[in-house]
């Protein structure tokens, strides 16, 4: 349960791009887009910052290493795939981080970005729970911001990574709660 929002928090969303959220998730994708769109918009009420994350992992060099794991099969990349959903309802002030990798903290300027604006805490929402959501988490924490999770706003392609990630990772790095008791805390 959230405690206490930082009065310098930002919320960063992950990976709510027209390609990733077309695939096949655990939980209805729109309850997830209308959790966020809240967010966003008491955010924005609040005047604190908003970071929209995308990911492009095509060519990074960590996609051709050996894994046990069969690759990933991602549908093809349409001219639209990276674009933010339009519920999001980006603003040209807002933050926007393109990653190469699960974590937007690496190789990205999203540390400095949120230091610049004297950032101390950030929720947290996006697709996957439990890789870029869990990722950017766990930079976040040893970077030392306070962490926030808005539970109802993120999801997963598994069911059991989602939980863990809800049970076992993120109480260990923050506060995890619904987006309407964040929105109360702003």
């Amino acid at each position: 349960m959230v405690t206490i929002l930082d009065k310098n928090t930002a919320l960063v969303l992950i990976d709510l791009q027209k390609g990733i959220v077309n695939l096949p998730l655990v939980t209805p994708i729109s309850e997830i887009l209308e959790n966020s769109a809240k967010l966003v918009a008491a955010f924005r009420k609040a005047s604190l910052p908003i970071v929209i994350v995308n990911v492009n992992s095509a060519n990074a060099p960590w996609t051709q290493l050996r894994k046990d794991a069969p690759p990933f099969q991602r549908p093809a990349i349409t001219a639209d795939w990276f674009e933010i959903v339009p519920e999001i309802k980006t603003q040209p002030e807002d933050i926007f981080i393109t990653k190469h990798t699960w974590g937007a903290f690496f190789e990205t300027n999203l540390d400095e970005e949120l230091k610049k604006r004297n950032v101390t805490g950030i929720v947290l929402a996006g697709v996957a729970t439990s890789i870029g959501v869990e990722a950017t988490a766990r930079h976040a924490s040893e970077r030392c911001y306070n962490i926030t999770f808005a539970k109802d706003a993120m999801t997963d392609m598994f069911a059991e990574a989602h939980e863990k990630s809800l049970k076992y990772i993120f109480p260990r790095i923050g506060e995890i709660d619904t987006t309407d008791n964040i929105i109360e805390k702003l």
